[in-house]
């Protein structure tokens, strides 16, 4: 018997990193499905205008995810202007490449904030007022990286392998509470992300509509593990059971080895130097003492908070 698919209408739905890419594809497709949506976005004047153009009451509202009290006031205002929350949506990510041992010490901080904190600080402030109602769908953007290394984006691979199992750990916590928890692994999406990364043919690509068409699967019937394209599963768990030699020499026939490490940098600087763009500031409270540094080290910066 079919499973019953859950209406959406007036469904109250929290995206970061809501401005572009993957999170400006998933406001329009929730706004589609009647959905209240709100935009969270660094940038809160292209928020806004994405907001204008995807209509429907779309709210863009500008947030810093790796300060809690931004992210704090983001969810706040979100309630007071659409009602109690019903999902969040943590999309907002940045992504160098690059080969490991180069890379600057900065960015990899950088992806750890935004891609990584900043689901922990949004998923407790989330799963505070979803445990105070006994619903809410917490839904985390990770990547196939999450569960596939990816040379060429090592410190990203470990974010977004870190996400997969914070999301995992947060579901097996939250059995029988009435809250969902999903964590979506797309493959490589066509967004800025990739700027200058060779489209390999036996590796296939998504676009960002792909995965927000998935995402409002999830949301209308429940299920943690959400791949796409959704033949990915299906690839995961044959190589999964491979020998590592056979496993490696796959991805090595589908290109997906050199993917990163072959990339055009040159076609990636207006990409790398928004990712990197920000007003200095001192470290997020969360991530203060993270990594230990000399004070006479660079100080952190915020990165751009979207995909």
């Amino acid at each position: 018997m079919a499973k019953q698919l859950r209406s959406l209408t007036g469904t109250v739905v929290a995206i970061t990193g809501g401005a572009r890419g993957i999170g400006r594809a998933t406001a329009s497709a929730c706004a589609a499905a009647g959905c209240k949506v709100a935009l969270g976005d660094l940038d809160g004047e292209l928020a806004a205008q994405t907001a204008g153009e995807i209509g429907g009451g779309t709210i863009a509202i500008e947030v810093d995810v790796t300060e809690r009290g931004s992210f704090t006031r983001f969810l706040d205002e979100v309630e007071a202007r659409h009602g109690p929350l019903d999902v969040l949506v943590n999309n907002a990510g940045i992504m160098h490449i690059g080969e490991f041992g180069d890379e600057d010490d900065a960015a990899a901080r950088r992806m750890i904030e935004v891609n990584l904190v900043a689901v922990i600080l949004g998923s407790k402030l989330a799963l505070q007022r979803f445990r105070a109602r006994g619903r809410g769908h917490l839904v985390n953007i990770a990547s196939a990286a999450g569960r596939l290394p990816i040379a060429g984006a090592a410190s990203y691979t470990a974010t977004k392998h870190a996400v997969v199992g914070l999301s995992d750990a947060i579901r097996q916590e939250l059995h029988g509470t009435g809250i969902e928890v999903s964590v979506v692994m797309p493959t490589v999406v066509n967004t800025e992300l990739v700027q200058g990364v060779e489209h390999k043919r036996a590796l296939k690509w998504v676009e960002p509509e792909d995965v927000a068409a998935a995402i409002v699967g999830a949301l209308r019937a429940p299920k943690f593990d959400v791949w796409v394209p959704g033949s990915l599963a299906r690839l995961f768990r044959t190589i999964v059971l491979l020998p590592r030699r056979a496993s490696e020499g796959l991805g090595r026939a589908m290109g997906a080895s050199r993917l990163m490490l072959d990339a055009n940098h040159a076609a990636r600087v207006q990409y790398e130097a928004r990712a990197a763009r920000a007003t200095a500031a001192a470290p997020p409270e969360s991530l203060a003492e993270f990594p230990p540094q000399a004070a006479s080290q660079s100080t952190i910066k915020r990165p751009i908070s979207a995909p």
